[in-house]
């Protein structure tokens, strides 16, 4: 989904402070960014994805572009937050400590639907962190965000070659590794 031919007008009436197109942009956006940096580990999600549109909220007078320019930028951003909130923990690692799980607090729901989804989730995860980091940027950036190879190689500082290479590597890395049967014999996808 994409804003499309109106975006010149949203993206006008945000520089002036308009909610509607806030809210516009932070509802076409927000999912995505927020599906990124979850995938990429970071610690909470939603709190990177509001740094992200913080910085958007202060920067977007100096943006020049079209619609998918402009998530090109966002996404800029939330990789840049990624990496401070990396050097973050580094200069500061945090312990976890036992917390009341809040699902058991939830209302009933369909538990199998649950549990396979976050047996599927939890496949998916492992399977990425096979990958490389830039690896696993460069997938992340085009199947998440829908982000061209160019605006990947801009998101991520390197250029078109790289990424396409690095998109190749991943690609066989993830085929072999989601056709293997897991621990319960069962494959993410079917072996053509």
């Amino acid at each position: 989904m994409a804003i499309g031919i109106e975006f010149p007008r949203v993206l006008d009436a945000a520089r002036t402070g308009a909610e509607w197109a806030w809210r516009s942009l932070y509802q076409e956006l927000a999912p995505t960014v927020i599906g990124y940096v979850r995938a990429r580990g970071a610690h909470s999600p939603e709190d990177v994805c509001g740094e992200v549109f913080v910085q958007v909220v202060r920067d977007i007078q100096s943006f020049q572009g079209d619609e998918q320019g402009f998530r090109s930028w966002v996404f800029v951003m939330a990789h840049r937050r990624l990496l401070d909130e990396a050097r973050r923990r580094k200069r500061r690692p945090e312990t976890p400590v036992d917390t009341v799980d809040l699902r058991d607090l939830a209302a009933a729901s369909d538990t199998a639907t649950e549990a396979m989804a976050g047996v599927e989730e939890a496949r998916l995860r492992a399977v990425l962190d096979e990958l490389t980091p830039a690896q696993r940027d460069v997938v992340l950036l085009r199947v998440i965000a829908d982000l061209s190879v160019e605006e990947v190689a801009q998101v991520i500082g390197k250029g078109p070659g790289a990424v396409k290479s690095l998109q190749h590597r991943a690609l066989e890395t993830l085929r072999g590794k989601l056709t293997e049967p897991s621990e319960d014999g069962a494959a993410l996808t079917k072996s053509p």
